[in-house]
């Protein structure tokens, strides 16, 4: 398993920026798929975006599309995810994760792949 860190997070106000980043522990990195997903309190856990390993074609949450961009530095082991016009329900943890595949970023559980321990977003109105 890949060791996720993320960071980034914090205290913005509504419609203001944020990027998160996550740096991962090898440069295997770069044949992985990794995402972002994002768990608000009393809500499921909700996929946002993902970034494929060599392709770099990227999949959004219809609710972050034209909002949110991910990327990634394969020079860096690290993936970014932009977040612009912030809205007052995007606040939540959002953890980074690699997986085996695109498809299976479908799946919101945490008992597959690697995951990070989450980093705070909290917007302000």
């Amino acid at each position: 398993q890949l060791h996720l860190v993320e960071s980034g997070g914090g205290l913005v106000q509504a419609g203001g920026s944020l990027r998160l980043s996550c740096a991962a522990s090898e440069r295997t990195f770069t044949t992985y798929p990794m995402g972002w997903f994002r768990q608000a309190p009393g809500k499921e856990r909700e996929f946002v975006a993902v970034i494929a390993g060599n392709s770099g074609g990227t999949r959004y949450a219809d609710s972050v599309k034209g909002r949110f961009t991910i990327s990634r530095d394969s020079g860096k082991n690290t993936v970014y995810l932009q977040m612009n016009s912030l809205e007052p329900d995007d606040p939540a943890v959002y953890y980074c994760a690699a997986r085996p595949t695109v498809e299976s970023f479908a799946y919101r559980g945490r008992n597959t792949g690697s995951w990070g321990q989450g980093t705070q977003v909290t917007v302000s109105s």
